[in-house]
């Protein structure tokens, strides 16, 4: 009997590693024959003309995840398909689609469809002055939703017809932020993370030593929120031509609690349906009853035209995304040596005239951000180097930025955050507990292992690396102060970590205009003396060939697959755990990741 259940469970075993092997031999073989067909597809593609019909719609989806650039991801649609994930857009696309449609007689009128956005604010405002612009054409911009979340109604209020399903929903409550803490978690795995920082405001470590929020991190998440809601407000209350302080008080009280609300305060024209706008679009277009719309998706239409036309004279449009690190970086991360690199070939380029750096980053890697730094630094004595912070550049953001002749923020980017921490986690009773390792070690000094993850460290061990730190802060502030012409006094003032919103950086004097993308690249081509229309933007870095970029996708598609199949919705929270672990050496990173929802 004891022999059988021996057998038993011996083939349940074996049959369990058969079907592992089995499905993940199926889902590379699926990946190998899909990638084939993308790879024929895409060269298929590449030469085909994207013709626009007469009378057309520019179709605007914002329910998806905005970045400042994409490339063409051949694996997109797979990947969305097994993760149910949808494909980021870009905002180059977007904003370049808007601005060509102004002039183009075949689109007849924008048709946004935003029920909620996953962008950040900035980005938001970029959109929203787009379509501002847009309106001057005299051609109509329509939003319809069946039901709108306040970052969704942010874009959509500027529109000329704002249509609300009358069973659904429109949200006008307030911001409010929420930050995880992984304290609990890391007390139940045995894990202690030591830490090491500068700065009051500098929380980013928080969530891994606390449960809660600090006192110093609440206050000043709370006079950002505040500074943001303010824009927010604002903008909202002078598209709609309500009075701004009727419009916080409908907020602040929950007002609209109905659709019939969102009509009677004016912050929607019309309760309708979709085939209601669908009868709108026809008669804009002049086309008859069930006649077919010709709808244009910013993929498609962004194919269409060629931006800037050719010209000798080039402004250098470097794109800086994600989180800051050493080496090549990757998908969501700005590597030093490739962003370096590139900078340093726009400095050497004749042909291009100044440089704009387009920066959405909370940071990273102190070390990662002066050598990038030190690349803007050698450029700006050449050409003008000009930061556009999109919706973060804070910490390694902002490191990357200070040394610029100007900066340009939006009122409502998240910015500053001038301040250093290190974490070194202690995995030795984890090992020990959990996995049953231990260790042991034979060094030929005093300090040979000093920055192992398998003990904890001792008290003068401690002191070193903070005063590593507290080194790297000041060279942190004294750059800063450089940078931006101030005595070190009035820097430290503003620094110690804390975050601003670029409203509150402009008074601080660590911005000095307020505006968007298009602001930073006329300040650069004024700065270069070029005029308008006597330059073309080339952007950076610039997209792979097909076949090695289809190779890099496929296996970033692979590691997308396989932490969404393993942890599902806790993906997120991996992630920052996978922070912890492996981001070693000082980091400039904002005080904490800030979700505003």
């Amino acid at each position: 009997m004891h022999k059988n259940l021996i057998d038993y469970q011996s083939l349940i075993i074996v049959m369990k590693n058969f079907f592992k092997i089995f499905f993940a031999s199926l889902l590379a073989l699926i990946i190998f024959f899909v990638g084939f067909f993308f790879i024929f597809a895409g060269i298929a593609s590449q030469d085909s003309e994207v013709k626009i019909s007469e009378n057309s719609f520019l179709e605007i989806k914002l329910n998806r995840p905005i970045v400042e650039m994409t490339s063409e991801d051949p694996f997109a649609e797979f990947s969305q398909a097994l993760t149910n994930e949808p494909t980021p857009i870009s905002l180059k696309d977007i904003l370049e689609s808007i601005e060509h449609a102004k002039t183009d007689e075949k689109i007849k009128g924008i048709y946004l469809d935003a029920p909620f956005v996953l962008a950040g604010f900035a980005q938001m405002e970029e959109i929203r002055n787009a379509l501002i612009n847009f309106k001057e054409s005299g051609k109509p911009v329509l939003a319809y939703a069946e039901a709108f979340t306040e970052t969704g109604y942010y874009v959509a209020s500027v529109a000329d017809n704002i249509v609300l399903n009358p069973a659904g929903m429109l949200d006008m409550s307030g911001l409010s932020s929420e930050v995880t803490f992984f304290k609990g978690t890391l007390e139940k795995l045995k894990v202690e993370p030591q830490i090491f920082r500068v700065g009051t405001f500098k929380s980013a470590v928080e969530p891994f030593i606390r449960k809660d929020m600090s006192e110093a991190s609440k206050e000043q998440i709370s006079v950002l929120l505040n500074s943001v809601y303010g824009v927010f407000i604002e903008n909202i209350a002078k598209s709609r031509g309500i009075d701004a302080k009727e419009l916080r008080a409908i907020s602040d009280q929950l007002k609209v609690r109905t659709t019939e609300d969102a009509l009677n305060f004016k912050l929607v024209t019309q309760l309708g349906y979709y085939d209601e706008v669908l009868t709108k679009m026809r008669e804009i277009a002049g086309l008859g009853e069930d006649a077919k719309i010709p709808v244009a998706s910013v993929k498609k239409y962004s194919k269409s035209f060629v931006a800037d036309k050719y010209n000798s004279n080039r402004i250098a449009v470097i794109v800086a995304e994600g989180n800051i690190v050493s080496g090549k970086g990757g998908d969501g991360a700005i590597g030093s040596d490739v962003f370096a690199k590139e900078i340093r070939k726009a400095r050497l380029d004749d042909k291009i005239k100044a440089i704009v750096l387009r920066i959405n980053s909370p940071g990273g890697s102190a070390l990662a951000s002066d050598v990038m730094w030190r690349e803007v630094k050698l450029a700006k004595k050449v050409k003008p180097v000009i930061a556009s912070m999109s919706s973060v550049a804070a910490s390694g953001g902002y490191y990357m930025a200070m040394a610029c002749d100007t900066i340009v923020a939006q009122p409502n980017t998240i910015t500053g955050s001038i301040g250093i921490f290190a974490i070194i986690p202690d995995l030795s009773k984890f090992m020990d507990t959990k996995l049953g390792i231990t260790f042991d070690r034979v060094s030929t000094g005093e300090y040979s292992d000093l920055y192992t993850v398998t003990r904890s460290l001792n008290e003068a061990e401690k002191r070193i690396i903070q005063n590593s730190v507290e080194r790297g802060y000041e060279d942190f502030t004294s750059k800063a102060a450089e940078g931006r012409n101030m005595q070190i006094d009035e820097l430290l003032a503003v620094a110690s970590g804390r975050v601003w919103s670029g409203i509150e950086a402009k008074d601080n004097g660590l911005v000095d205009v307020l505006g968007g993308f298009d602001d930073a690249v006329n300040i650069a081509a004024n700065s270069a003396g070029l005029e308008e229309g006597d330059y073309m933007k080339v952007y950076y870095p610039e997209k792979k060939p097909f076949i090695q970029q289809l190779l890099n996708e496929m296996g970033s598609s692979a590691k997308i697959l396989h932490k969404k199949y393993t942890y599902g919705e806790m993906a997120k929270h991996v992630e920052e755990l996978e922070y912890l672990m492996e981001n070693k050496g000082l980091q400039t990173r904002m005080p904490f990741d800030l979700e505003i929802k």
